[in-house]
């Protein structure tokens, strides 16, 4: 069966999506989480098969061919990602698998799932609302998602990286105010400068300052949803030194500068 052609992705997106009964195959560029929200469907990636139901999800590589099919009425939520677009560790997408959600993440795609039904679809409009909620959206369930694989798959990844990324994602975000001083994360995680910073590009896919900055980014989108954060009490709580400084990131980052991106009317 011939997989199914994608036009390209340059942001990421969520979307509400159905399969059906007959067998399908995939493959992209980007990488994918498909989480369960009503009944079941059954994915095959790189010879392993799980089925997920309304508490799980299955975590898609880039370039993973993947065949999958719907089992009875459902309904998932799919998270087209993109390499380099959200603060996210590479190596949560080093293979594909099914994984179980926390109680607490399974909330959150049910919330992001109700707004994602009477929202644009993500890649084909040019709509700057509908830009603002799949970015907004996608960073919210990218951070959830990073801060339970210390739960579900903690221990794999630091047996395997030598890094526990979701520890590291904690850290970083508990010191966003400050600047990134890497003998303390270092520190931190049982670990000399040198080595730290090659075991952190491997599991990262970049260095700490660019995943910082990202990370800081990623932020500021969940920040600017408060209509009572002042723009400058969000930059200085993202580790901007200024305003100005964070008007001028965020803008070659998202297109537009933060209180127009706020302005924008949300689903």
């Amino acid at each position: 069966m011939n997989p199914h052609h994608h036009a390209p992705v340059t942001a990421p997106g969520v979307e509400l999506r159905r399969y059906g009964a007959i067998e399908e195959t995939d493959l992209h560029d980007f990488h994918q989480i498909v989480l369960g929200l009503d009944g079941e469907m059954e994915m095959t990636v790189d010879g392993q098969g799980e089925r997920i139901d309304n508490c799980s999800a299955w975590l898609i590589p880039a370039g993973a061919r993947h065949d999958y099919m719907g089992i009875g009425d459902n309904r998932q939520l799919v998270l087209d990602l993109p390499a380099a677009t959200l603060a996210v560790p590479e190596r949560l997408f080093d293979t594909a698998r099914a994984v179980r959600l926390d109680p607490a993440l399974t909330q959150l795609v049910r919330q992001i799932a109700r707004r994602a039904a009477v929202a644009a679809p993500p890649h084909e409009s040019a709509d700057p609302r509908a830009r603002r909620f799949h970015w907004d959206a996608s960073a919210r369930l990218c951070a959830a998602f990073v801060a339970q694989s210390g739960i579900v798959a903690g221990n794999e990844f630091a047996a395997a990286a030598g890094l526990d990324f979701a520890r590291i994602d904690r850290w970083l975000r508990a010191h966003l105010a400050e600047p990134l001083r890497m003998a303390d994360l270092a520190a931190h995680c049982g670990f000399g400068m040198r080595r730290f910073h090659q075991l952190f590009i491997e599991a990262f896919g970049e260095t700490p300052h660019r995943y910082l900055q990202r990370l800081r980014l990623d932020t500021a989108l969940t920040l600017l949803a408060d209509p009572r954060a002042s723009l400058t009490g969000i930059a200085l709580e993202v580790g901007f030194g200024d305003q100005s400084a964070f008007t001028h990131a965020f803008t070659r980052r998202f297109g537009l500068a933060p209180g127009q991106w706020r302005a924008l009317p949300s689903h």
